[in-house]
């Protein structure tokens, strides 16, 4: 008996641990987010040296991320997911093929990753587009891609090849996947302002995100049964908890585990847990690699730890993803460059400083802005010169680095403004004109002073043929207090900017942010309406009808595109020091005191030359600063009353 005992509490011991054990599940996330297309480590990309260590200060490249991914696997013992939370297209010359050969999605395959969700720049070559790269790339060649709010259009033709991209798979609104007795299922989602921000979506909707996640969530917990629900969110993280879409979501909807979030290009110190979900977010452009360690234990999914990985020069690059994108060069020269006789890395330029983008007026914005007046004007009819050129901060995606030989490469000047589609279904967005009166120049500018502080970076305006001054404590929609027209070339004059003006002033901007100019009214309750107009002043309703024609003597429009025109602009410049290349004038080097804030308290300042919204808001202070001492008045006198009683 004593032995059976014995035999019974040795069974138990042995037992135990074991049932510790397997109480316990552990996997590790990788993730990444808004990657762009930025296959190279830059800035600039020229000195990228994947293959070597601690030789060059780049950051980025996809060849080091592969190699974080493989070392991350090796050293993890438990089971490995790669996941990307949306935005890996659109950012470089890679993505100018992206329709005929996808190869991001491609290579995201090959260096392990698993699942990625859809951003908004992924729209950008509109639905066809998309569904090209998804199609170019094909089942079981790309990652499982998820996108759960899409709303296909049931009256319009046009998102009919994404559509059916969707129901061959290629994007599922869901996915499950079992790994070592894991079962886990994904969706993704497209946030509110990424939405907002992705025009070229049409007529692809996105339903609103929390009711959609409610859905995913029943459905993956109640009909699939899974143990781990992750949502691929390109959403984003925002300063304020009450406006940041993923921790509204993780608030909002109970049952999500991990929220991988995108869309921001956040950079966190930890993850954020709200209601038990954790969310995590790796910055952008593959400067950062997460890896999110996770436990499950008695059924709860929980943080075990969590590190973001800079990806810099300390990290050598896989050698056969360098390989497989230097493959990749060789297809761009042949497909995009070959036709203005240049390479990848044909130096264009060169500099002895950097030039940057800055949420003020900036070096690399004012040699933008310039180039698209000067660009534009190539093509305009004597007598018809563009005033105005304007290109918004959201548009320009990367500075301008001298680096170690101060030469600008193709790869590197493109990368500044890399962004879109033309009408005329060619890669990167055309150049358009339209003539405003001197008020919707006024208009504009506000959007700079009164938009931008309220709805963030993207609204910066980068402006030339003009320069201003606004008094940021005047009131909200009419700040902007003087404008001169020229340039420093030539000099400057005042711009008479009533509505007695009549006179038209033409401008150019690329399609997306003249889109943006045409409905910025509605946003602002009609105060900053501008309508685009023709020569004669006529109202334009299509802008596609106003791109700048490169060959008129050609059937159609041959759109001119913005990138081109930069190009064509820094080739304009002298070579100084005689070695063939040409030189970025010094001009560039500071500001050109374009946009000049000068914050006043005084009445005149706050109220001189003021719209009939400073006056309504002038009188809402008045009659509140009425009623406050009439009030006031009033308690006094009840006080008193009191008191001599």
């Amino acid at each position: 008996m004593k032995r059976k005992t014995k035999i019974l509490l040795l069974a138990v011991l042995l037992a135990f641990p074991a049932g510790l054990f397997a109480a316990e599940k552990k996997f590790t996330i990788i993730h990444t987010n808004d990657l762009h297309s930025h296959l190279l480590g830059f800035s600039p990309n020229i000195d990228y040296s994947p293959g070597t260590v601690n030789n060059d200060i780049t950051a980025g490249g996809w060849a080091r991320i592969a190699s974080i991914i493989n070392n991350t696997k090796k050293a993890k013992e438990n089971l490995t997911l790669v996941l990307d939370a949306g935005d890996f297209l659109m950012g470089s010359l890679f993505h100018m093929v992206s329709r005929e050969y996808a190869f991001e999605l491609k290579l995201m395959k090959e260096m392990g990753y698993d699942v990625v969700t859809l951003g908004n720049h992924e729209f950008d070559l509109m639905p066809r587009g998309l569904a090209k790269i998804l199609e170019a790339g094909g089942k079981g060649r790309i990652p499982q891609v998820v996108t759960s709010n899409l709303i296909f259009s049931k009256e319009s033709k046009k998102d009919d090849t994404l559509e059916a991209a969707y129901n061959r798979g290629l994007v599922k609104p869901y996915y499950v996947m079992k790994k070592d007795d894991i079962t886990f299922g994904f969706f993704g989602l497209i946030g509110h302002d990424a939405a907002e921000v992705a025009p070229f979506a049409s007529p692809v909707k996105f339903a609103d995100p929390v009711k959609t996640a409610r859905k995913m969530v029943a459905l993956l917990r109640g009909k699939e049964k899974v143990d781990v629900v992750i949502c691929l969110s390109h959403s984003g993280l925002w300063e304020k908890a009450d406006k940041s879409e993923d921790e509204i979501l993780a608030r909002e909807v109970p049952g999500i585990d991990v929220i991988i979030s995108g869309h921001t290009h956040t950079k966190i110190e930890k993850p954020i847990s709200v209601n038990n979900t954790v969310i995590v977010q790796s910055w952008a452009y593959g400067l950062q690699v997460g890896i999110l360690d996770m436990v499950i234990d008695k059924g709860r999914v929980k943080l075990a730890s969590h590190k973001l990985v800079d990806v810099n020069d300390s990290i050598q690059g896989d050698p056969a993803i360098e390989a497989s994108i230097n493959q990749k060069i060789g297809a761009v020269n042949m497909k995009v460059l070959k036709y203005y006789g240049l390479g990848f890395y044909s130096p264009v330029a060169e500099t002895d400083f950097d030039l940057k983008i800055e949420n003020d007026e900036s070096n690399l914005g004012n040699l933008i802005a310039d180039s698209i007046r000067y660009y534009g004007n190539r093509f305009e009819a004597p007598g018809s010169k563009i005033d105005i050129g304007v290109i918004s901060g959201g548009v320009i995606r990367d500075d301008i680095l001298k680096g170690k030989t101060g030469k600008i490469a193709m790869c590197d000047l493109f990368r500044t403004i890399p962004l879109g589609i033309g009408m005329d279904d060619t890669m990167a967005y055309p150049l358009i004109t339209f003539n405003i009166y001197g008020y919707e120049v006024k208009r504009a500018l506000e959007i700079l002073t009164s938009i931008y502080p309220l709805k963030g970076d993207d609204y910066f305006l980068q402006i030339s043929g003009l320069k201003f001054t606004y008094n940021p404590n005047r009131m909200l929609f009419d700040r902007v207090t003087e404008i001169w027209m020229g340039d420093e070339e030539s000099g400057y004059t005042l711009l008479d900017y009533s509505k007695d003006n009549t006179k038209l002033y033409k401008a150019s901007a690329d399609i997306y942010n003249a889109t943006f100019l045409k409905i910025v009214g509605s946003f602002t309750y009609n105060v900053l309406t501008i309508v685009p107009k023709d020569e004669q002043g006529n109202p334009v309703t299509d802008l596609s009808t106003r791109r700048i024609d490169m060959d008129k003597n050609k059937e159609g429009i041959q759109e001119a595109k913005e990138w081109v025109g930069l190009l064509e602009y820094v080739k304009s410049f002298k070579d100084i020091d005689g070695d063939g290349i040409p030189n970025i004038p010094k001009k560039y080097k500071g500001k050109l005191g374009r946009t000049v804030a000068v914050a006043s308290w005084s009445p005149f300042s706050l109220l001189s030359r003021g719209t009939y919204v400073t006056w309504i808001g002038f009188l809402v202070i008045i009659l509140f600063a009425v009623f406050a001492a009439f009030f006031l008045r009033f308690a006094t006198k009840k006080v008193r009353k009191v008191l001599g009683k």
